[in-house]
């Protein structure tokens, strides 16, 4: 299982966190997500042989928001 830390910015409120949490969460091998919004970051375990990270930070961007 893998553990990261990715910068996001352009998440202001509630609804950033749950379209993030939602996204990412949907992928499969993903474990846990974990959004805080105030430090613009999303914590994310997963397995690496079901998904990747370049997948995860599609999955972010695809909702509009954009990976540091």
């Amino acid at each position: 299982m893998a553990n990261e830390t990715i910068q996001v910015q352009g998440m202001s409120c509630q609804h950033c966190v749950s379209s993030v949490e939602g996204a990412v969460g949907g992928l499969d091998g993903v474990d846990t997500v974990n959004v805080h919004l105030q430090e613009g970051k999303v914590d994310v375990a997963f397995d690496e042989g079901k998904v990747k990270l370049d997948d995860i930070t599609e999955a972010i961007e695809d909702q509009g928001y954009d990976v540091v």
